[in-house]
């Protein structure tokens, strides 16, 4: 039944062509969260022994002679991206309730970026996941391209090249993998021992490919600017679930193919990711837009991925798996907040203009969301973000003890610019200069937008700080089904 979040989301993207523009957003809602709705249903039913191996759900032929095959699996790594998917999904998409430029063409891209991410996730032919995963980077190039803003048609461009650069070398190891095992099949790749020597180079090859779009130092420019020229929603989908396709594959495909190449090179990967969470935390401490500072931010949690599938154990690897699920859903929030509940409203990012607006009076809940965000941002126990950093840390340990010390530094740049920058978008003082509204933010001669807090905001909101609650208070209930499918993976063997 988990196959059809994939049809439900293309059938109604299709929709969206065919009906007219009164019916767009109530489609795109009641298709994602179908797509939500067939993922929890999934995670209560399926039991966790099934979840342990990636079960066939679907397999059909595609193109017999190349041996390609329509197949499609799950386990608990899938299953809880599936799930960060859909609430991701639902929550861009009330929090673009109010979007009129081109709604059906707007609608139209989301859900193709989402219905291609559902695909990537349950994909087990090598071919059929390629496909999906390029089949993103089209919708993404337009969202950000027509609907951006800051220097859109920069950031589409950037995102979309170094997206086609990996997209590169994935397939280069892809046709390596077919070309010497003469399969397609991921559970038989998965068996295949590939030659050494060839897994040497071929491992690199593969991961590089997929951590570019994961945002691994120092190919990761391309995401603080394409989160800035994103609108909205494309910044929620980018950090939400886009950047996590990366990480996903490169767990799937490269580490689980090529073990001995992945042990060869897990140390450099270690490397790169220590040297990203530190610097884009750094980075981010010295950004004056608040969008810039949220998306380094995406940059130095996704090193903590890296740093987690780094240290080849099931804790640090399980624990890499839950903060693709933390960071999909709290990055998801910071955006929204960024994006809509203050840009709309204010008009303006600078976090020195926002500082002078004291927003906490004027827009309360957003106040409130934005600290609920910002906790679980930097890892306050409780907080879905702790669950997940605090098992990477302990695998990490086990592997790489003086990474450890060393991310600790960038523990701390983290809570330094995120504290900074909530103080300055909603705690500053307010000074006399700003004009403002009783009640309401700064006063804006051109003001044609509704000030308060849209009910779809806050239902979107309340979706995202429910997510990382549940998983920072009881982990359990993702890791019970992440860790069997991770101990089952050959590169731990």
């Amino acid at each position: 039944m988990i196959a059809w979040t994939i049809y439900l989301t293309f059938a109604g993207a299709v929709l969206l062509i065919l009906l007219p523009r009164p019916f767009a957003r109530w489609i795109s809602l009641f298709t994602t969260i179908a797509g939500l709705a067939l993922g929890l249903i999934a995670f209560v039913h399926t039991s966790i022994a099934d979840l342990a191996h990636f079960t066939t759900i679907v397999r059909v032929p595609w193109v017999p002679a190349l041996g390609m095959n329509y197949h499609l699996a799950i386990d608990g790594v899938s299953l809880t991206m599936v799930l960060v998917t859909g609430i991701s999904a639902v929550s861009t998409v009330l929090f673009s309730w109010d979007v009129e430029h081109r709604q059906n063409e707007f609608f139209f891209w989301l859900l193709l970026v989402v219905g291609g991410c559902y695909g990537v996730f349950l994909s087990a032919d090598l071919f059929l996941l390629f496909g999906f995963y390029e089949l993103v980077i089209v919708p993404k190039y337009f969202l950000i391209a027509i609907f951006g803003s800051t220097n859109k048609e920069y950031g589409a461009m950037k995102l979309t090249l170094y997206s086609f650069f990996g997209g590169m070398f994935v397939f280069a190891g892809i046709l390596t993998a077919y070309a010497t095992a003469g399969s397609l099949d991921l559970n038989e790749l998965s068996r295949f021992q590939f030659p050494g020597q060839l897994q040497s180079w071929a491992f690199p090859v593969l991961f590089l490919g997929f951590a570019v779009l994961a945002g691994i130092w120092p190919l990761h420019t391309w995401a603080p600017t394409g989160h800035v020229a994103a609108p909205t929603a494309g910044s929620m989908l980018l950090a939400g679930i886009v950047m996590k396709l990366g990480s996903y594959a490169g767990l799937r495909v490269a580490m689980n193919l090529f073990p001995q190449g992945f042990q060869a090179w897990s140390k450099w990967i270690a490397l790169f990711a220590v040297i990203g969470i530190v610097y884009a935390a750094a980075v981010a401490l010295r950004q004056r837009d608040l969008k810039f500072v949220i998306g380094y931010s995406s940059v130095s949690h996704m090193g903590f991925v890296l740093l987690g599938l780094a240290t080849a154990n099931a804790l640090g690897v399980s624990g890499a798996v839950l903060q693709m699920f933390s960071h999909g859903v709290i990055a998801a929030l910071l955006f929204a907040v960024a994006g809509r509940m203050i840009y709309r409203r204010t008009h303006t990012r600078e976090l020195d203009a926002l500082a002078g607006m004291n927003l906490s009076g004027a827009l309360p809940f957003a106040a409130f969301t934005f600290v609920i965000a910002s906790a679980a941002s930097m890892g306050i126990p409780g907080f879905s973000g702790f669950a997940a950093e605090i098992t990477i840390l302990i695998g990490t340990w086990k592997t790489y003890p003086l990474a450890v010390w060393i991310t600790g530094a960038g523990i701390v740049l983290v809570a330094a610019f995120t504290l900074r920058a909530l103080k300055q978008s909603f705690f500053g003082e307010a000074r006399p200069s700003v004009l403002m509204q009783e009640g309401r933010v700064a006063l804006d001669l051109d003001w044609n937008e509704q000030q308060s807090i849209t009910p779809a905001e806050k239902c979107g909101a309340c979706l995202l700080m429910s997510a990382t609650l549940a998983v920072g208070v009881y982990p359990k209930l993702l890791l019970d089904r992440i860790m069997p499918a991770v101990d089952a993976m050959r590169f731990l063997k």
